[in-house]
């Protein structure tokens, strides 16, 4: 290929040698007569190809100290001085190329003095010889020559030389000016923006598995174990009896799969399950393995501040790196990007609503098929979170998403944990660890469960090694009980194991106390924020108030200067926030558990003997002032409600009086809710209480976009989340069932009827403010139990709520939007549900006696074992519904859908009817599944 440079360089040997003529030929010809003397001595006089320097031991290669991408660029312009002829692109090309491969190819040698130790000196094999003269011999067209400069990664030479073609490419610009190829200041701009690129893999991904996990000295890639996941469908459902698989080897078959180029990577896992350490790990991986066929990208999607109207725009924000400052930096087709998106459930979405996170989704879906669509774009998208942030949205997410679940650790993945724990403490530690497991004392939620999530599992050993965790701490928990002793025990053990190190002396207890006043703060601090940090001024100011945690603080400044608070919060699980004067916890189930500890403290006090009694009604009360300053930011989350309500209700110590007072506790609160539902708060003058807490949320956090709106609805959605809990929590006691029965649609009067039966309804609808989901994201997840009787609720939006063992007896539910919804065990009997959509509803054993169901869609239900007794079906749905076990006594299904509706299974059994039961003009029988034989007879279909 290029046999006339090569022809210059080998039959002109003795020319180019001797000293007289080198000095008469310029820097061209210096060059080249040192690469003809190199290859005199190693007998490649008559060589056509620079690659046969490999033909001699590496020793010898690296010895020479020759730049091989520099010589290739002197040899071309030797060239044209010599002949006075213009080489052919291809020919640039094939020598470049080869200058490239052998510079890459020494600095690899270079990086081992051990491997020239050994095998500096041994000859080259003969297969290698045969090798590099079957590439001699490869012909490379100008076409092909030139496919190489425009995408590298996709040409004919890709596989056998790396990015250093293009550093030869430069500096070989002046000796191919004549070939219109770009100059060589846009090729240095190519150099600059991978120099750019290595040293962001260097700085945000090669040092992340190395960093330090918590305040131990072992690192994540010390600990780590590779998880499994199992698939998940369309609904949004795990599917259980699919084979758990390895979350890696699943991500790199989806990233090389030419088929599913279209598709986004999609990791679903509850808290603690190890989303981000995954991201982390798997990035770095592909860093050393892929890279630079595929460029790994991490980002904390909480550490964007902005969604963009476009993602590409949103993409380039959050990289923040030179080599993302083109606007064009996604149309490189030489380089592929790989993005990590870790924590769709951290963004700060506009007004904090689902519709944010449903628009994004759907933007990285579009962007995923544009680039599967596109020649110059081939990234890929892997993005992680929390599954309860996509409840009410499963339906309006993109269909291209590969969704997958984490899956707990199975026996064999926590023994490897456990082998990598024992590396680092020793058999004796890791070995009573397993005894303490396995005791029989240990409660099987903490054995089946919470010791087989990564998080909780290092917990637990962490806290066993130091002696602070005993068997019999866990007597008599239940599984939200165990996760909240490890919690409260790690914070302990946090506080007395590093507080020496804050103040360099023992604090006393009343001073650890306020050390954990300080961390609740910080932890609601963290939340209301929104994205998972929180300024540090902001936590100084909620602080003020309080008088001893202010002497503490001043006079840890007196003791060690600085700012005492910031020193005190990196002591304590929280770092550097992404952000000046901002601060995060590492993982943010320790926000999320101290911020409930910090709504707890506050609603203990509200019920405290000596506190104001019935008269707090007024509209400057503390109480109203305390709800909207900790409940009106956003909503609570499903994590946040467990564990204020196992906080709760945790038996009080012996001989001691328990702070929670339930039956004092929900009276206040349902005063608040009647007060709120009548708009007292929001209309009082002269700066409403939503009002003040907007000013102060805007002054704390400066990107605070909740209106006084947006802040009345969540106060008022949050207290009806807790007013249900308590709801919950009364119908459970047997001598609190009468004085704990929340209406939320007010109660019943002397006439049977409800006072205000359209109330929750109007709720609704005020929550628009929040969101087109706002009830149901932020209510929807906590209705179970819930008494709704009678409720107008005609045209609602439930779609996806958890409305199990829910009483809607009476209730309108014409036209609602129940899809999806759990109404297993609800109270149905009386309701009016025709025309409402129950597509993919869960009604097992739910009580639909005397219903009115006429029109109603019920495709895809799962009605197995419901009461359907005396029920009104007439013309409704009910295609691949499951009526196994059902009771369709006395029940008109005429002219209903039951096309391939399952009738009966080994579970459920047969589904129940009689003579009374109508079946006129049912459609769909042919196809209907395990039709019992007694109906078969009865409706002739034998």
């Amino acid at each position: 290929m290029a046999n006339r440079i090569f022809k210059l360089l080998t039959t002109d040997i003795k020319e180019l040698c001797s000293a007289e003529a080198a000095e008469g030929i310029g820097e061209a010809g210096k060059a080249a007569a040192e690469l003809a003397k190199m290859f005199k001595e190693q007998g490649l006089d008559n060589s056509n190809l620079l690659l046969e320097v490999l033909n001699s031991p590496l020793a010898q290669v690296v010895g020479t100290g020759l730049p091989f991408v520099g010589m290739a660029a002197k040899l071309l312009v030797f060239f044209m001085e010599k002949t006075q002829e213009q080489p052919t692109l291809a020919e640039c090309i094939f020598l470049v190329s080869q200058a490239a491969y052998l510079e890459s190819f020494k600095g690899f040698i270079e990086q081992d003095a051990s491997l020239l130790n050994r095998i500096g000196q041994t000859p080259v094999s003969d297969k290698v010889k045969q090798l590099l003269k079957k590439l001699a011999d490869l012909e490379l067209s100008d076409k092909a020559a030139k496919e190489t400069v425009i995408c590298f990664r996709d040409s004919m030479l890709a596989q056998e030389f790396n990015r250093y073609l293009i550093e030869a490419w430069a500096v070989s610009g002046d000796a191919m000016k004549h070939l219109g190829q770009p100059s060589f200041s846009e090729w240095r701009e190519e150099q600059q923006k991978y120099h750019s690129i290595d040293k962001y893999l260097e700085d945000q991904v090669a040092d992340k598995p190395k960093e330090k996990v918590f305040a131990e000295e072992f690192t994540f890639k010390d600990i780590y174990v590779p998880l499994k996941a199992k698939p998940i469908d369309k609904n949004g459902d795990p599917i259980e009896y699919a084979e758990a698989f390895n979350l890696e080897t699943w991500a790199k078959q989806l990233l090389e799969d030419k088929d599913k180029q279209n598709l986004v990577m999609f990791v679903e896992a509850g808290p603690g399950r190890g989303k981000s350490v995954f991201c982390r790990m798997f990035s770095d991986w592909v860093r050393q393995h892929l890279h630079p066929v595929w460029t790994p990208v991490l980002i904390r999607l909480r550490d964007i501040p902005t969604l963009q109207k476009s993602f590409r725009e949103t993409l380039k924000d959050a990289v923040n790196a030179g080599f993302a400052s083109d606007d064009g930096w996604l149309m490189d087709r030489n380089t592929r990007y790989f993005f990590f998106l870790d924590g769709f459930d951290e963004l700060l979405m506009e007004g904090r609503s689902s519709g944010g996170l449903e628009q994004f989704l759907k933007q990285v879906g579009q962007f995923q098929r544009d680039c599967e669509q596109s020649s110059e774009m081939g990234h890929r998208v892997l993005i992680t979170g929390r599954t309860l942030a996509l409840q009410g949205i499963e339906r309006q997410m993109p269909d291209n998403l590969e969704r997958v679940q984490i899956q707990v650790m199975n026996d064999e993945l926590q023994q490897q944990w456990l082998s990598k724990w024992e590396a680092q403490f020793g058999a004796e530690n890791t070995s009573a660890f397993q005894q303490f497991l396995q005791d029989e004392c240990c409660p099987e939620q903490v054995k089946s469960d919470l010791a087989r999530e990564p998080l909780l599992l290092y917990l637990l050993a962490a806290m066993h090694r130091d002696g602070r965790l005993k068997v019999e701490d866990f007597k008599g928990t239940d599984s939200t009980q165990a996760k909240i002793l490890i919690y409260n025990q790690a914070v302990n053990w946090v506080l007395t194991e590093q507080r020496s190190k804050w103040l360099n002396r023992n604090l006393t207890e009343l001073e650890t106390e306020d050390l954990r006043r300080i961390l609740t703060e910080a932890g609601l601090c963290v939340v209301q924020s929104g994205v998972e940090s929180a300024h540090v001024a902001m936590i100084e100011e909620r602080l003020k108030s309080d008088n001893s945690v202010k002497t503490l603080l001043e006079e840890a400044q007196k003791q060690i200067g600085d700012n005492p608070l910031r020193n005190a919060l990196a002591v304590f699980y929280l770092q550097q926030g992404s952000k000046d004067g901002s601060v995060e916890f590492v993982h943010k189930s320790f926000g999320e558990f101290l911020c409930a500890e910090r709504l707890k403290e506050s609603l203990e006090e509200w019920t405290e003997p000596g506190k104001k009694g019935r008269g707090f009604n007024t509209k400057d009360s503390d109480m109203d002032w305390e709800i909207y300053d900790l409940l009106g930011y956003g909503a609570l989350t499903e994590e946040i409600v467990e564990y204020l309500m196992g906080l709760l209700t945790t038996p009080a110590v012996a001989g001691e009086e328990s702070p929670f007072r339930p039956v004092e506790l929900f009276e206040r609160l349902e005063d608040f809710y009647l007060r709120w539902c009548e708009g007292e708060f929001s209309d009082a003058p002269p700066e409403s209480l939503p009002q003040k807490k907007m000013r102060l949320l805007r002054e704390q956090l400066k990107t605070q976009d909740l209106g006084q709106r947006q802040i009345d609805v969540y106060a008022g959605l949050n207290v009806m989340i807790l007013l249900f809990e308590l709801h919950r929590y009364g119908q459970e006691k047997d001598e609190l069932k009468g004085k704990m029965v929340f209406y939320p649609c007010a109660k019943l009067n002397a006439e049977g009827k409800l006072d205000d039966a359209s109330r929750l309804f109007r709720i609704i609808g005020y929550s628009y403010c929040v969101g087109d989901f706002g009830f149901f994201q932020t209510v929807g997840r906590f209705l179970s139990g819930a008494n709704l009787s009678g409720a107008n609720l005609s045209g609602a939006n439930l779609s996806g709520a958890n409305l199990s063992r829910a009483n809607l007896s009476g209730a309108d539910l014409s036209g609602a939007n129940l899809s999806r919804a759990n109404l297993s065990g609800a109270d149905l009997s009386g309701a009016n549900l025709s025309r409402a959509n129950l597509s993919g509803t869960k009604l097992g054993n739910a009580d639909l006696s005397r219903a009115k169901l006429s029109g109603a869609d019920l495709s895809g239900a799962n009605l197995s074992r419901a009461y359907l007794s005396h029920a009104y079906l007439i013309g409704v749905n009910l295609s691949r519904a499951i009526l196994s076990g059902a009771n369709l006594i006395d029940t008109i299904l005429s002219g209903a859908n039951l096309s391939c509706t399952i009738l009966s299974d080994r579970t459920f059994g047969d589904i129940q009817w009689d003579e009374n039961t109508k079946w006129e003009n049912i459609r769909g029988l042919d196809i209907t599944v395990n039709v019992p034989e007694g109906l078969k007879q009865q409706l002739g279909m034998q």
